[in-house]
């Protein structure tokens, strides 16, 4: 083996431990939960909104931000919707109402004590990105999201696990 690829040898390994003990230590910084967007069943779901999917992810930093993103497609192109962290899991009574801190935090919404993702505006494919950053930790009663339709009708959730 000539030098050049023993050093290459040992340079890898020791890229390789780095990433390897890297990774815990990576994870002690943010708690991340995500889950897949389902349509709603026939309670609290539109059958104009049988086809949703997508991604919610959200991630509780070491620094005490809650940052929540929504990737969501099969939404009605052109339509603007709410959607919010919500207090109980999808399956548990349509996932409840929203999710509060009970008190107004930096970047929160409405009356600033809650994390709403949205609203946002499906594009004409019926693809739509949202993004929350408030500054303070979400709670363990901070469960799911909701995507609400134009009127306020729950048509999807993800559940945060």
């Amino acid at each position: 083996m000539d030098a050049f690829a023993k050093k290459s040898g040992i340079l890898a390994a020791a890229t390789m431990m780095v990433v390897v003990m890297a990774t815990p230590v990576l994870a002690w910084e943010a708690e991340v939960t995500q889950g897949s967007f389902q349509s709603f069943a026939a309670g609290a779901g539109d059958p104009n909104y049988t086809d949703v999917a997508g991604q919610a992810t959200m991630i509780r930093t070491a620094s005490g931000a809650t940052i929540v993103v929504v990737n969501v497609t099969g939404l009605a192109p052109g339509e603007t919707y709410g959607s919010h962290v919500h207090r109980l899991p999808c399956a548990d009574g349509d996932a409840g109402g929203h999710y509060s801190f009970g008190f107004p935090v930096p970047g929160g919404a409405l009356d600033g004590s809650e994390i709403w993702p949205g609203p946002f505006t499906a594009n004409p494919a019926g693809h739509a990105v949202g993004k929350a950053v408030v500054e303070a930790t979400a709670g363990p009663t901070a469960v799911s999201v909701v995507i609400h339709a134009p009127g306020g009708a729950k048509v999807a959730c993800a559940d945060l696990s």
